[in-house]
């Protein structure tokens, strides 16, 4: 067992897989997830866990060069959140719509249980030098 970090298996695998540009989205309950992405679904219920929670485990554990977001999100604590969590990572934003072409691309959606509208973010993996 860990000491700390990420503990769940398949996520911390996930993560310790991704390469150079590749990505790993952390998502609200409703983004569609295209079949040919694999999906970690750690929701339980309605809220849990939130994404903030998530991505803060995630970037600890992840060298990532780039977050995205959509536009429309909007909701001032969820956005403060991100900055936290995010740290120095870069933060971009793009189109719903095209957001979610590129989660086709990604190598894992990680659904949570956020139901703030549009709470997703796609980590593109950087390198650690």
């Amino acid at each position: 067992m860990r000491r700390s970090g990420l503990w769940h298996p398949r996520l911390a695998a996930v993560v310790a897989g991704l390469r150079h540009t590749e990505t790993i989205v952390v998502a609200d309950p409703g983004l569609p997830v295209p079949p040919e992405v694999e999906t970690i679904d750690l929701v339980w219920a309605r809220d849990e866990p939130a994404l903030l929670p998530v991505l803060a485990v995630l970037t600890a554990e992840l060298v990532a060069e780039e977050a995205l977001i959509a536009e429309e999100l909007t909701d001032a604590v969820l956005l403060r959140g991100l900055d936290r969590c995010l740290g120095s990572i870069p933060l971009k934003r793009t189109s719903h719509e095209d957001f979610k072409l590129l989660c086709r691309r990604s190598r894992a959606v990680v659904r949570t249980g956020e139901t703030t509208p549009y709470a997703n973010v796609i980590l593109t993996a950087g390198v650690p030098f």
